[in-house]
């Protein structure tokens, strides 16, 4: 029975009337049903406390000695999918029991300890400690000795370490602390791990901070569509856009998207804004086609989150149908990273919007590490260059590389743009390999919607001059 099922029942079958009483009713009966089955509460491949079993027994640890400092430690293993892959299950599972061992040797002999398999590859370890130092040592015991075990795959283990200035921190909020240090050096492959400290807490109180206004700020129009033009590096005309977000913060003003979007991201937070720009993006395209007036692509970006979401293609459908946008207008750009978790998912869906006329780009081409391995089983539609790839022009080596992959992107018949274009002599190297579409601040910014639409606008009035189109032309005068 769960938790919150005791709850349900111990309420509802309460004599007590009052909120308060069946709340005290409810916390005892929990106690005691933790008291009777915490020992059962073990994982079965590794016999180590499961999640609720370690969060119980170390909250009553702190609550009876809540004098001494308490520590965190949590571990995972880089990469654990590839060691299933390459070794097997059976030999997953070996190395699963080995770290166990290592974790529960540290509950049976050291005083105020438990050690606790949360799941896969992931274990930790509460303690009491006087020095962080003991805390320091005993992350790198483990890690010798996982080093050290006789294993066919080279195994690498990254080790978050949460401590709290406060005396008798509850339990959830030192395993956040460690979890958070963890993943402070993921990726950072000459850092095995890390203490939480300050700066880390400050950015855990602003990442808090988001997400108390994140709400409010979707619910009062705080958040605004931008537009970043595409264009044509020929004659600087415009060709399309990428719609991006900024935030109109009524206190702090404009907030940097780097500020925000991460913490979105990881909350799932992003969904809800990806779906209101999107909204934003197509209800302006439907004016555009209302009223008769030149469209062009304007590109959305799809979050990791959004991109695994069963009702992206819904959500698209409804879209399109709402505001009568032919589905070719609105581009679905995706990162690389986001194919990563599940390629052949991906494929699957991409191609079924494909299938009903949206196109799909792929963005931060250049910045992975399997680009060149989905090209050849991924069926794109745009491929955008990052801006990374282009940054080192005055060497030759970068042109090299450069120049002949844009001739193999060209080979593959697949639209290439060339994103942060900033120099002349970018431009014109770019154009030398047969590039024209780029975006950058050699020509544009990210703009608020209203001045890309006026961006717009008088482009289409000097095409009505050339062409002398008599009725366009006359709407534009006096439109502007």
């Amino acid at each position: 029975m769960t938790y919150q099922k005791a709850k349900e029942e111990i309420i509802e079958s309460s004599p007590q009337k009052t909120d308060a009483g069946k709340e005290e009713l409810y916390l005892y009966s929990l106690r005691k049903m933790a008291e009777e089955n915490v020992e059962n509460n073990r994982t079965g491949l590794t016999n180590l406390h499961n999640i609720n079993s370690f969060f119980y027994l170390c909250g009553e640890m702190i609550k009876q000695q809540p004098d001494k400092k308490y520590g965190v430690i949590i571990m995972d293993i880089v990469q654990f999918k590839a060691v299933n892959e390459f070794c097997g299950r059976d030999e997953g599972d070996r190395l699963l029991r080995f770290i166990a061992s290592c974790f529960d040797w540290y509950e049976n002999n050291r005083p105020d300890s438990y050690a606790c398999h949360i799941r896969a590859d992931i274990f930790c370890l509460c303690t009491s400690y006087e020095e962080v130092e003991e805390l320091e040592i005993i992350v790198r015991e483990i890690r010798k000795k996982i080093t050290d075990f006789p294993f066919a795959y080279r195994v690498q283990p990254s080790f978050g370490i949460g401590i709290s200035p406060e005396r008798a921190p509850a339990i959830s909020y030192l395993k956040d602390c460690a979890t958070m240090a963890m993943n402070s050096i993921k990726g950072k492959v000459y850092r095995t791990y890390a203490v939480f400290d300050e700066k880390m807490r400050s950015q855990k109180m602003r990442e808090r901070q988001v997400e108390n206004d994140i709400v409010s700020a979707l619910e009062n129009g705080e958040l605004q569509l931008y537009v970043q033009p595409k264009v044509d590096m020929r004659d600087g005309r415009v060709i399309g856009g990428e719609a991006l977000v900024r935030w109109k913060h009524p206190e702090k003003g404009l907030v940097p998207p780097r500020e925000f979007i991460p913490v979105l991201e990881k909350n799932g937070f992003i969904i809800n804004v990806d779906e209101y720009i999107w909204e934003k993006v197509f209800a302006y395209l439907g004016k555009l086609h209302r009223e008769d007036r030149m469209l062009v692509p304007v590109s959305i970006n799809v979050s990791r989150l959004h991109a695994y979401d069963e009702k992206l293609a819904e959500t698209l459908i409804r879209l399109r149908e709402e505001y009568d946008v032919p589905p070719e207008y609105v581009p679905l750009e995706l990162t690389e990273s986001a194919f990563l978790e599940d390629e052949a998912g991906m494929y699957r869906r991409m191609e079924s919007l494909r299938e009903r006329g949206f196109l799909v780009s792929m963005d931060d081409f250049g910045t992975g590490y399997s680009t060149m391995n989905m090209l050849k089983n991924q069926t794109l539609d745009e491929i955008k260059i990052d801006k990374e790839f282009i940054r080192d022009l005055e060497k030759d080596k970068s042109r090299i590389i450069i120049r002949n992959t844009i001739a193999m992107l060209q080979q593959l018949g697949v639209h290439i743009v060339i994103e942060g274009v900033e120099t002349e002599e970018q431009k014109s190297f770019l154009l030398g390999c047969g590039c024209t579409d780029a975006q950058g601040f050699l020509f544009h910014r990210p703009m608020p919607v209203e001045a890309f639409d006026a961006l717009l606008l008088q482009q289409e009035c000097e095409y009505d001059r050339t062409k002398q189109t008599k009725t366009k032309y006359t709407r534009c005068e006096t439109a502007v």
